[in-house]
């Protein structure tokens, strides 16, 4: 083991036994250095690799903080191993979001409140209205979409869950974009969906939201299987 894992190991045990706690300032670099048995050298490549990690916080002049440990945060550097496997067939990463949003909203059934519901509907009624549109806000559907399936996330209730939709549905959204541009009737499907999704929790029916999610995320997994390589030129040539 390298004397920069040392250091990374080393303020993982000590957050773990509570000897720092989330938001807590570390000591100088110094004693910090002295209290891990390691040069001040690897101990700043330590407090780097932490940083990456969303373990600590690094500010300049002021000293290096212990973050707030929230999942999401500490799942982020997950999305390179999303975006590596994606590269190879996107299908696998959207199946996975299927698996992961399918449940979510199984869960979100018997725990979403009434506040986020209407907030919910809010933005459908705000999609319906702009899918009647000509042309279409494309940019602003797919904003709303992306903040409907996260009410349906945070209302699961499970912070490790949203994490992990965070790092895999972040990844699905230029295929999703590119769908709302090329593929005719995509957006009013979709919409559709979103409706048959948000009657199913307002019936606080968990296994009716769950099939209704899957039926929606199935659809886009079908239709994104011809997406193209070159799918970044044509949304642009699309935008302009």
């Amino acid at each position: 083991m390298s004397r920069t894992d040392e250091v990374v190991n080393g303020i993982k045990r000590m957050i773990l036994e509570g000897q720092f706690r989330p938001g807590d300032r570390l000591p100088i670099e110094k004693d910090l250095a002295e209290q891990l048995g390691v040069s001040r050298g690897s101990l700043r490549e330590g407090m780097s690799a932490l940083s990456i990690l969303g373990i600590v916080n690094i500010r300049q002049g002021d000293g290096t903080y212990v973050t707030n440990l929230d999942a999401p945060q500490l799942l982020a550097p997950m999305g390179f191993v999303v975006d590596f496997q994606g590269q190879g067939d996107p299908r696998h990463i959207h199946t996975v979001r299927r698996l992961l949003e399918c449940e979510a909203a199984c869960l979100a059934a018997t725990r979403i409140t009434d506040e986020a519901l209407a907030q919910a509907g809010d933005l459908l009624d705000e999609a319906a209205r702009l899918i009647g549109q000509s042309p279409p806000d494309h940019e602003r559907i797919m904003e709303i979409d992306i903040a409907f399936h996260r009410i349906i996330a945070v209302h699961a209730e499970n912070p490790v869950l949203v994490g992990l939709i965070e790092a895999f549905a972040g990844r699905t959204i230029r295929g999703r974009l590119w769908r709302s541009l090329h593929e005719e009737g995509a957006d009013l499907r979709t919409h559709d969906e979103h409706v048959a999704i948000l009657k199913a929790l307002v019936a606080r029916d968990p296994e009716r939201a769950r099939t209704r999610m899957a039926n929606h995320l199935i659809g886009v997994e079908e239709s994104l299987q011809g997406l193209p390589d070159d799918a970044d030129a044509s949304i642009e040539t699309a935008r302009s």
